[in-house]
């Protein structure tokens, strides 16, 4: 047969089409695992820029305060010298109340400056943390990538031989049944299948029995009217035929009707029959019944 040549090529073309699918899928898929390592360190980073502005601000506030406490110092230290110099009452009084307040002003100051210096000391352990997840998150993905790279390029070369040994298998089949075998293949991973005892064995649907004495021909290209595969004849183990039903060992419906016509007529004749004792037992039963109305 003509297509015997056409279907043999397909069935190579198959296992190559079939691996050639699959590399595509990681091919694709491969930059995919890197994309979380990706995403965790550009969180990192961002995280990171937050923590700097937060340290920055807390910086500023800081030195503020310092500047303030220097100047409550310098306050009260000058109020503390004025002591020696003062004339009058009134001056002792002011410089009193001047170094009264700046003595409560410099505690509030040491109090508040104490906490933001923690706070600072740990925005900035919290900085040195991150700098050195980032270096690390850094370092493995830039080895991710290179073994990525390796892995692609691998994929590359492999996928070329792929290509060239299906466009040498392709050559000389239609590219209309080329196209539909293709698109087949990457919804299935098996575009061509046998037909046996007129069952597709792709999608295992009974054929019409016409349609299977035309794949059984072989003399042209026919498609699955239920799942779109390229079909082949293949004679059938006989195990497999074995297993299906025999119109022959059935018997015909004269057969049925012949045997149904004795059933009902031995059950006639089973009706007209009346067993031997009944009779004897309604005599006795009429004589019980005469000897009660004497009494």
């Amino acid at each position: 047969m003509v297509t015997t040549k056409i279907f043999d090529k397909l069935k190579s073309l198959q296992e190559v089409l079939v691996k050639k699918y699959e590399l595509e899928k990681k091919f694709d898929e491969a930059p995919k695992q890197l994309s979380s390592q990706d995403e965790l360190l550009e969180r990192m980073k961002k995280e990171f820029i937050d923590k700097n502005t937060e340290y920055e601000a807390v910086k500023m506030k800081v030195n503020q305060l310092r500047n303030d406490l220097d100047e409550a110092v310098k306050s009260r230290e000058s109020g503390e010298k004025g002591m020696d110099n003062i004339t009058t009452h009134r001056e002792y009084e002011a410089l009193d109340r001047q170094i009264a307040e700046a003595e409560i002003r410099e505690k509030d100051i040491r109090k508040d400056l104490q906490k933001e210096e923690k706070s600072l000391a740990d925005l900035n352990d919290s900085l040195k943390q991150y700098e050195a997840m980032i270096k690390s998150q850094e370092a493995e993905l830039n080895v991710g990538r290179a073994s990525l790279d390796k892995e692609l390029a691998e994929y590359k070369t492999e996928l070329a031989g792929l290509q060239k040994k299906e466009n040498k298998i392709s050559t000389n089949i239609d590219q209309e049944v080329l196209f539909k075998f293709q698109r087949i293949i990457q919804r299935n991973t098996e575009g061509i299948v046998a037909v046996r005892n007129g069952v597709c064995m792709g999608c295992h649907m009974i054929l019409p029995s016409q349609f299977a004495n035309e794949v059984h021909k072989g003399e042209s290209i026919l498609f699955c009217p239920y799942c779109s595969r390229i079909l082949f004849y293949e004679e059938a183990a006989e195990d497999e035929q074995e297993s299906f039903f025999k119109l022959e060992d059935a018997g015909s419906l004269v057969d049925l009707d012949d045997d149904i016509d004795d059933e009902v007529e031995d059950d006639d004749e089973k009706d007209e029959v009346l067993p031997d004792d009944d009779e004897p037992l309604d005599d006795a039963e009429d004589d019980d019944d005469d000897e009660a109305e004497q009494s």
